[in-house]
Parts: C-alpha cells; sequence; structure tokens
C-alpha cells in the first residue's frame, strides 16, 4: 500500500489504507500518528523524493522530513512496534477489556 506519493510535482499522503490523498503542505498531528500507525501495521511503499521533482518548497521541506524519519524508523520498525506493544500492554488490555 503505498502512503505517500508524489504527482505533478506536489506530495500527498493517505490516512487509512484506501483512503483518499491529501496535499502534503495540509498534514496536522493526528494526520502524522495515522501515517505512522499505517507504516507500523503494514508494508507500506512511499515515492522517493530524489526520484521525483517537488515544485513547491514547502511540499518539498515537509515530504523530505518525514520520507527520512519514516525511513529511519523502518530500520527498527519490529523493535519499535515490540516496545510500544510492551509499554501500553497494560492501558490495551485493560480497555480492550471494557
Amino acid at each position: 500500500m503505498k502512503i505517500l506519493k508524489i504527482e505533478a510535482g506536489c506530495g500527498h499522503f493517505r490516512k487509512e489504507a484506501n483512503g483518499p490523498w491529501s496535499q502534503i503542505d495540509q498534514i496536522n498531528k493526528n494526520d502524522l500518528l495515522k501515517l505512522l500507525n499505517l507504516f507500523l501495521e503494514g508494508d507500506v511503499e512511499m515515492d522517493n523524493p530524489s526520484d521525483h521533482e517537488l515544485h513547491n518548497e514547502v511540499h518539498k521541506i515537509v515530504y523530505t522530513n518525514i520520507f527520512e524519519k519514516l525511513g529511519s524508523l523502518s530500520e527498527s520498525k519490529s523493535a519499535f512496534k515490540d516496545e510500544s506493544e510492551r509499554k501500553y500492554l497494560s492501558e490495551i488490555n485493560k480497555y480492550s477489556a471494557a
């Protein structure tokens, strides 16, 4: 599933697996969390900003930073997911039972 794409010189992201694309300069904190969850849940694809031209400087900065952060996280993806699940296990169990 693709979560970041560059099309017509603009960066785009998805908040949901098959959801609509939004321009990267419209991203907010909640969108970043949803993007991170998609990234951690499965195999995702992202267009490399080095392979495409971003015309808008804001798109270039935001897209490149998100791409790099997710790229560095992919190296330790399973460790991050395991640590997060251990850290919040009691809360997950508490609210899952309710």
